[in-house]
């Protein structure tokens, strides 16, 4: 039997994440690893403690900002950056593995916590119908790594991709 890389095992792991989520929207999930260990995880939705959107709005969903965003909702980036924040963990130099290509709210974030690589299942300017990928712009212009994980992988959620 073939070993799995480790690049599949995280990229497959964020794809298990997002099935977590309670977003009626899109699902998205991103682990965070340095030197092949998992140093956080995280998945789109509302801070623990408020409410689910699927639960609570499963018609139109949570509340939306100015820009049409969730007004409650962290990103699946954002949720893996802080709970490693928040347990002490040095996020310097490791690799983000997320199943939707960063915004650009949250590559100046990686960008700011000296995330090194992020590779990406989908891309987030297809999704949102926008002419290119903002955030990925923004990495490779000020120097992170990214990369389009190159493999199909099976899903069962049609949110997710």
């Amino acid at each position: 039997m073939e070993r799995p890389d480790f690049e599949d095992i995280f990229m497959e792991l964020a794809v298990n994440l997002a099935k977590r989520s309670h977003c009626i929207k899109r699902h998205v999930g991103a682990v965070l690893v340095k030197d092949t260990r998992i140093i956080s995880i995280g998945y789109n939705g509302p801070p623990s403690g408020t409410h689910n959107c699927d639960e609570e709005f499963p018609e139109e969903g949570c509340s939306r900002d100015s820009k049409g965003s969730c007004s409650l909702a962290l990103h699946a980036e954002q949720n893996a950056i802080l709970y490693a924040v928040k347990n002490k963990a040095t996020v310097e130099g490791s690799t983000l593995f997320v199943t939707l290509a960063p915004c650009l709210p949250c590559a100046r974030i990686i960008y700011s916590m000296g995330i090194e690589k992020v590779i990406y299942l989908y891309s987030y300017a297809e999704y949102k119908g926008l002419p290119s990928d903002e955030g990925l712009d923004f990495l490779r212009k000020f120097g992170i790594g990214v990369q389009k994980y190159p493999k199909q992988l099976m899903k069962d959620d049609p949110l997710i991709g």
